[in-house]
């Protein structure tokens, strides 16, 4: 395991997160496209994994922690502007999910 200093996990922007939008991409089995707001009304696409577990709209109407500052990364052609967060559960994700705190709110 790397160990990290605290002051590059205070580079790192965790926030909860709610997807307003979620959609199959055509070809893709395993990856979902997700908008997302991250607070204030900003809304970012994100790429999830694990489609072949969960449908498209088991991400609405729930809060999940997410990383915002991640680097973008271009994903079946779709542009991915942070990460939400899982357990790795043998292959399959556990997303991470907040149910009183405000979207947008940083975890510290």
């Amino acid at each position: 395991m790397e160990v990290i200093s605290y002051e590059e996990f205070k580079k790192m922007d965790i926030r909860v997160v709610q997807p307003v939008k979620a959609e199959t991409i055509s070809g893709r089995g395993r990856i979902l496209k997700l908008t997302v707001d991250i607070g204030s009304g900003e809304m970012r696409t994100m790429i999830a994994g694990g489609a072949e577990y969960y449908k498209p709209e088991s991400f609405l109407e729930k809060k999940f922690v997410a990383l915002i500052n991640l680097a973008p990364r271009t994903i079946a052609g779709v542009a991915s502007q942070g990460m939400l967060l899982a357990a790795d559960a043998g292959g399959k994700p556990m997303w991470l999910t907040v149910e009183d705190a405000p979207v947008g709110s940083r975890i510290t």
